[in-house]
């Protein structure tokens, strides 16, 4: 069992946010990465938490990301606005479509975003939350670099490409959010990381082959050209219905790179992936309040449904907000992840990084630091 440990929640944000101002940011900017990367780490989502921070490091390092950019509005028509990110950091480019997409709903009822020329924008699910935290719907999507193979086909064409959706509020709110393949790779990454093999049919190599070799997987993905593709929602065949998440990767590309005017999942050679974000005002249909209600009641109805299996019917977002419940003082990290931020941390000379263990949990859980700089083997041509 790999080393995982419980992190201060705290100090963590200490660290991230004095990384990222190392890195160019300035505070408020720095703060607010922090806080998505921790966000995601106390939902359970450790895929796009934390762990992601390695990636961040080498592409600001490669200058895929500049930490001086600032979006801009390229063109705008009635309810629909093109941002150019200017290969800001995602999540700053997607913070202000976010807000754009909120004004444009509450003037025109609807409001759609497209932002082009972006980078990773960490988990789809919270600029939806934002929408869906002031009233409106939110239906979040960005393509990435190829890494998904098409029904019939080893060959990575498409990104990961996510949808997320979001209404209504509190316990009860609807928070979908979800790759269109079977699994984001950060998933994966985490498995490289702790050393667990897969045991689900998440990817297969050059010839097809359903791999369950978390290191082969990556080392496949990571090579020049890719000899290993994440499968589509569904499997890598149509007897388990891949074709349709094959479908769905299609229409997030349509509505973002294809929309604004920029390359799909296909053409992405490593950087400028696009995001998209549609809001939509409930205003004409009884309003905010009264949505949320609808939205509650659904939540109850299902939730209330019999058991097969002996798990309960969740709603979407039941999960998280379990977690979130356990993790707001701490967050899980595994012990690699811990590393990698240390090095990186020092390597900014950052002195003495305040990340703290609080509790050990797992293997020689203890609380003692391992050495070894974990960063060595991680690629700076990153596949996300």
């Amino acid at each position: 069992m790999p080393r995982i440990f419980q992190v201060s929640v705290p100090s963590l944000r200490v660290t991230l946010s004095s990384i990222f101002r190392k890195q160019g940011f300035n505070s408020t900017d720095a703060l607010y990465l922090a806080g998505t990367l921790i966000d995601a780490d106390q939902r359970g989502i450790s895929s796009h938490g934390t762990q992601r921070m390695a990636m961040y490091d080498a592409k600001i390092r490669h200058r895929i990301i500049d930490p001086h950019a600032r979006p801009g509005i390229v063109r705008s028509k009635g309810a629909t606005l093109l941002i150019d990110a200017h290969a800001a950091m995602g999540q700053l480019a997607m913070r202000e479509a976010t807000n754009l997409a909120i004004g444009l709903a509450q003037s025109h009822g609807v409001g759609l975003v497209t932002v082009r020329n972006s980078n990773h924008f960490g988990t789809a699910g919270q600029y939806a939350r934002k929408a869906a935290d002031s009233g409106f719907i939110g239906i979040v999507s960005t393509n990435s670099n190829p890494i998904v193979a098409p029904t019939h086909t080893a060959v990575p064409a498409l990104g990961s490409n996510p949808i997320a959706v979001a209404a209504g509020y509190g316990d009860d709110q609807l928070d979908y959010d979800a790759a269109t393949s079977t699994v984001s790779l950060g998933k994966v990454e985490v498995h490289e990381k702790t050393g667990t093999p897969i045991d689900a049919d998440w990817a297969v190599d050059a010839r097809g082959t359903v791999s369950h070799d978390p290191a082969a997987i990556m080392d496949g993905i990571r090579s020049k050209p890719r000899r290993a593709a994440l499968t589509p929602l569904g499997g890598p065949d149509e007897n388990g219905g891949g074709y349709k998440g094959y479908g769905l990767g299609l229409a997030v590309e349509l509505l973002t790179g294809l929309l604004g005017d920029a390359p799909a999942s296909i053409d992405l050679k490593g950087t400028r992936i696009s995001h998209s974000i549609l809001v939509i005002s409930p205003e004409a249909y009884g309003g905010s309040d009264a949505l949320a209600a609808r939205v509650s009641q659904l939540a109850k109805r299902l939730r209330s449904l019999p058991s097969s299996d002996g798990h309960p019917v969740l709603f979407p977002g039941d999960k998280e907000r379990a977690v979130i419940a356990q993790h707001h003082d701490s967050v899980p990290i595994d012990d690699a992840t811990y590393r990698q931020v240390r090095d990186i941390a020092w390597g900014l000379d950052i002195d003495e990084p305040q990340i703290v263990r609080v509790e050990g949990i797992g293997e020689d859980g203890d609380g003692e630091t391992s050495g070894g700089n974990a960063a060595a083997g991680i690629a700076d041509s990153q596949p996300a």
